[in-house]
């Protein structure tokens, strides 16, 4: 659990760094590796389709470091960090972080002093990868 928290109080820091004039919903994540190495992320907006989620960047951080086993990712979104959300990954992320996870990976969701934990199959039942 104290590992959880930092990860929270990282999250929350990120989220700082959002970049969403558009929706004015922040969101931060922290992937973790199996080594323990740690990856931050936060959503990128623009005035078109194509905005990016912060656990896509927090992602495409570690594998363009080489990070290829990951352990579990936190997300926080909300408003600002003291009006988060219960707030999960989108369907496209679901889809994508599919492709370089495995079945044991965490998905945590912190929110109004509650920490959420999934498995992808429960937000991604039937995926064609894992």
């Amino acid at each position: 659990m104290e590992n959880l928290e930092k990860d929270v109080f990282l999250a929350n820091e990120v989220q700082k760094k959002s970049y969403s004039p558009y929706s004015n919903f922040r969101v931060g994540a922290v992937l973790t590796t199996k080594s323990g190495k740690k990856y931050t992320g936060c959503n990128i907006e623009n005035d078109g389709i194509q905005a990016i989620c912060a656990e896509r960047v927090a992602f495409c951080k570690a594998l363009s470091e080489g990070e290829k086993e990951f352990e579990s990712i936190l997300v926080v979104g909300g408003k600002s960090e003291e009006e988060n959300n219960k707030c999960l990954p989108c369907g496209y992320c679901r889809q994508f972080m599919s492709e370089f996870i495995d079945k044991n990976f965490k998905i945590y969701n912190a929110y109004q002093n509650k920490i959420d934990e999934y498995k992808i199959e429960d937000l991604l039942p039937n995926s064609f990868n894992l």
